[in-house]
């Protein structure tokens, strides 16, 4: 990862959204703080006094990051939350005794005030080392890899045992109602993940740096696949209305018009946009993969996401399929 956290407000997101490496950085930096409401605060004086900074260069960050300083923690204690901190603190708070107001940041605030401080040599070093923790804690948890964190989903495991039966309808009917060769599955394949996002297949195998024998759909995303699954269902019906119209197979030509017009009703569109979303961000934030052809869908990975990958909840693939042998018994007998 070679991000600018200074410049880039989804790289800092991705980092702040992480709460193994927010974990493993407060564990780093040691930094005390004032335990209030389940969380370490400090205040605008601790924080010049760590990143060697006067309060002038505070404020002015303030100002001009005051949403993502906000959204991230940094508040104003005002009233009765004011006054409850100054009992708790008022002892050792060298600033505000009598102010009727006191800004305050939790850790998460604290370190995105240090991604975007360029005047602190400080905040650089730590900026450097916040992205090596951030390696170091995916690598740990990923075990060295990142290239299937889409399985510890649990939504994957059952997008994939669902999967086979689509792609079976679709190259079925591929094979009974359009008049081309063997390579017609492979290229329709390809229109289709065009259609959702834009890259095909020997693309995608490239910007994941998959290996000959390794398959896409293995490091997709549940969202992904539940809308390829849509879309194959639905073509392999489509195949065989027009097949029944015509009362012969689809030349080629007529079946990339069907793709086309199929992909472009206005149904698809949101869940085309949310699969993007999906695998643009999910894949910058987890593997450090840049989709080019997706760079309007790329935002931050939500911190929600964090703990479906990552979180307690989240388990490889081998554990789940121990976990459900009885259900592929029931499928292996079908």
């Amino acid at each position: 990862m070679q991000a600018d956290l200074t410049v880039s407000p989804i790289d800092r997101q991705n980092i702040l959204n992480n709460n193994i490496a927010i974990q493993n950085l407060q564990a780093y930096l040691g930094l005390p703080g004032m335990l209030y409401k389940n969380e370490y605060k400090f205040t605008i004086q601790q924080i010049t006094e760590f990143y060697v900074v006067d309060r002038a260069t505070i404020n002015r960050y303030l100002n001009q990051f005051e949403n993502e300083l906000s959204h991230n923690g940094y508040e104003v204690l005002k009233g009765k939350n004011l006054k409850e901190f100054k009992q708790m603190f008022g002892h050792i708070l060298e600033e505000g005794a009598k102010a009727p107001q006191l800004g305050v940041f939790n850790f998460r605030a604290f370190l995105n005030l240090g991604m975007v401080l360029v005047e602190s040599e400080k905040a650089k070093l730590l900026r450097s080392k916040m992205l090596d923790i951030v390696i170091d804690s995916l690598n740990i948890k990923l075990g060295g890899s990142s290239k299937y964190v889409n399985q510890r989903d649990e939504d994957f495991f059952k997008a994939i045992l669902q999967e086979p039966q689509y792609r079976k309808k679709f190259t079925s009917a591929l094979n009974k109602f359009v008049d081309m060769g063997n390579f017609k599955y492979a290229y329709f394949t390809d229109v289709m993940y065009k259609s959702i996002f834009k890259e095909n297949a020997k693309e995608y195998k490239a910007i994941l740096q998959l290996e000959d024998d390794e398959k896409p759909r293995d490091t997709m995303y549940a969202e992904v696949l539940k809308i390829i699954a849509s879309f194959e269902n639905g073509l392999a019906y489509e195949m065989e209305l027009k097949f029944s119209e015509f009362g012969r197979k689809l030349i080629p030509s007529e079946m990339e018009n069907l793709l086309y017009t199929f992909s472009s009703h206005p149904l698809f569109q949101p869940l085309i946009d949310d699969a993007c979303i999906k695998m643009a961000s999910r894949d910058y934030g987890f593997r450090q993969i840049f989709h080019d052809k997706l760079r309007d869908y790329l935002s931050s990975v939500p911190l929600s996401d964090f703990e479906r990958f990552l979180g307690e909840k989240s388990k490889l693939l081998e554990e789940r399929i121990e976990e459900n042998k009885d259900v592929f018994i029931r499928l292996k007998d079908r």
